[in-house]
This record gives C-alpha cells, structure tokens and sequence, in this order.
C-alpha cells in the first residue's frame, strides 16, 4: 500500500517544508548545552503543528525515502504514522511479511534527521534509534530534499 496517495503529495510536501522551516527556527533560537547536541525540547514545535499535518509531513519523507532507495530489504517504520520497505536485500519472510532489517523511529526523531537538524550518528548515540539487521544504518539517505 502506498504511503501517500498522489492527490496528497504536494499537500504533505507543504506540510514537510512547514515543519522542516520551524524546526530550523527553533534551533537558530534555542541555545544548546553543548555543540552538536539532539535538539530534544520540541514542545513549541509540536504545539504549532497539528497531528494531521505531523503526520503528513512524515508520510511525504517516507514517500520520498521510498523512491530514492527502492526495495524490499529494510523496513522503516515511524509510528503511528506510516512504514515503508526500502534497499535491496532480503524480501520479507513470507510467514510474518516483516523483511530481516527493521528500523523504528518515533516520529519527532525521524523529522529531525529528514530536516537535517540531528545525524543518524547522533540519534544512534542517544538511544533513539531501534534498528536491527545489516543495513541498520540510514545515514547516506538523509537530510530528506523535498
């Protein structure tokens, strides 16, 4: 199923640069404890975006992850929101559908890498991120483009 129908791409595109331009002010303003550090005080962000418009925003970087790097190999899930599989490799076994390599996310901690704020290196480090098989490691695919 797709993670997006083609009537509401360019909506949840809107919905992404929205989100990506208030994280980007919000760390421009925020002074942080010390260099490189995860932004982790989202609430102003999270009460100036409505779920609705979160939860197209994630579907939009989903979307395009999906296009850029193909496949059946990894699946990406950001819940409650939506999962794609991407990257070559192994297909889902077909008794449970769920592919060898898994990554889970929260929604806030994927936007933050999709936006370019945050690295997968720093997220890893801080625990944020739950991946589990050989291409555990999305780094090369992030910031998303719009």
């Amino acid at each position: 199923m797709a993670v997006l129908k083609s009537g509401d791409i360019e909506g949840a595109r809107q919905n992404f640069l929205e989100c990506r331009n208030l994280l980007r002010e919000m760390v421009s303003t925020q002074a942080q404890t010390e260099a490189n550090a995860p932004l982790t005080n989202l609430e102003p962000v999270r009460n100036a975006i409505p779920r609705k418009n979160m939860a197209m925003a994630v579907r939009y970087t989903l979307y395009v992850l999906e296009r850029v790097a193909p496949g059946p190999g990894v699946e990406v899930r950001v819940a409650p929101y939506a999962a794609v599989k991407i990257l070559e490799g192994p297909a889902s076994d077909p008794h449970n559908l769920t592919p060898p390599d898994v990554i889970e996310l929260e929604p806030w901690v994927w936007m933050r890498m999709a936006c370019g704020i945050t690295t997968w290196a720093q997220e890893k480090a801080a625990g944020h991120i739950s991946a589990v098989g050989e291409r555990d490691d999305l780094s090369r695919l992030l910031p998303i483009e719009a």
